[in-house]
């Protein structure tokens, strides 16, 4: 069996993280998107035949998104993961940067947002927006590149002249 483009069927477009929450969450997001695309798709056409589809479609994404949704609840009300996934190593992580919102947008109505100020869904954090954020730690040092990684420029076409003679 192959796909509309003749690929031969495969799994590559199964997301299986090993976090079903997690996974849970990217089908309802991928469910969201064919809808987005669908809804394009019928407010493109005029035909009733396409359309009448297309109605069908959006029905189907609108179910799916449902069943995904219905999926989280029970998955949360069963405890196995809160809002953030994965839930471990909250205990590890830095806390001075797990509430914080940096202010990295033009204009000032970033700290309007519900996200800015308050506690976070998680229950477990508080939300504060920080308008003027500094770069942390010094500054950066990487190691001098491999000179054949920049063959084009004007220093490096004698190597690539060389490279060449030695292949012909």
């Amino acid at each position: 069996a192959s796909d509309s483009n003749g690929v031969p069927w495969n799994g590559r477009y199964i997301v299986a993280s090993g976090n079903l929450l997690a996974d849970f969450r990217v089908n309802v997001a991928a469910e969201a998107q064919g809808r987005l695309q669908t809804a394009r798709l019928y407010n493109m056409s005029d035909d009733p035949g396409v359309r009448d589809m297309l109605k069908f479609n959006l029905a189907r994404d609108t179910v799916h998104q449902n069943l995904w949704l219905a999926a989280i609840e029970e998955l949360q009300e069963d405890g196995l993961e809160g809002p953030v996934v994965p839930s471990a190593l909250f205990d590890e992580e830095n806390q001075d940067h797990n509430g914080t919102i940096w202010h990295l947008s033009d204009g000032p109505a970033g700290p309007e947002g519900r996200w800015a100020s308050g506690p976070t869904p998680d229950g477990m954090h508080e939300f504060n927006y920080l308008m003027d954020p500094k770069p942390l730690g010094g500054k950066g040092t990487a190691p001098k590149p491999d000179p054949l990684l920049y063959a084009t420029s004007p220093e490096n076409l004698g190597l690539i002249d060389k490279a060449i003679k030695k292949l012909t």
